[in-house]
């Protein structure tokens, strides 16, 4: 039995686990990560050829740090992590119109238009959002999405 001095995190992979693998990896029809991830835990496999993740790096042009990263996924969160890019647990931006301020845009657009105009345009729905700190900026644009999610483009 081998001494696991610097890693952590040993990875063991089942019969399954490995035949799954090796298939993605024969196949080639795969994604070039998925392709890279099945490589790189098949070569880590502590029951199979156990390289050290430098040798992994250079044989599969990626970074030490990426090998221990796919290792500690593996161990904490199972396979299925592993074989599929992470989900963003947040938004790359946050909501303008989130539920209440919709609902206030389309209280708005159903009561009367402003004096001297016959129906709401986008561009006075902006800019009575504005005038009334529903919301600190927004574009017309946006107004015309939550319009059109809830079918009242023609207000």
């Amino acid at each position: 039995m081998r001494k696991y001095k610097n890693k952590k995190y040993i990875i063991r992979l089942t019969t399954d686990e490995r035949k799954c693998l090796q298939d993605i990896v024969s196949k080639g029809k795969a994604s070039a990560y998925k392709i890279k991830h099945a490589n790189i835990l098949l070569k880590s496999d502590a029951d199979g050829p156990d390289w050290t993740d430098e040798k992994i790096a250079d044989a599969f042009s990626a970074h030490k740090c990426t090998i221990e990263g796919i290792r500690t996924r593996f161990v904490k969160e199972g396979f299925e992590s592993v074989m599929e890019r992470k989900k963003r647990l947040t938004p790359p931006r946050e909501r303008i119109l989130d539920g209440e301020k919709e609902a206030r845009l389309i209280a708005l657009g159903c009561s009367n238009p402003p004096k001297g105009r016959s129906r709401w345009t986008l561009q006075l729905l902006a800019d009575k959002m504005i005038e009334l700190n529903i919301v600190e900026s927004i574009s017309y644009k946006t107004v015309g999405r939550g319009l059109k999610k809830m079918n009242l483009s023609r207000i």
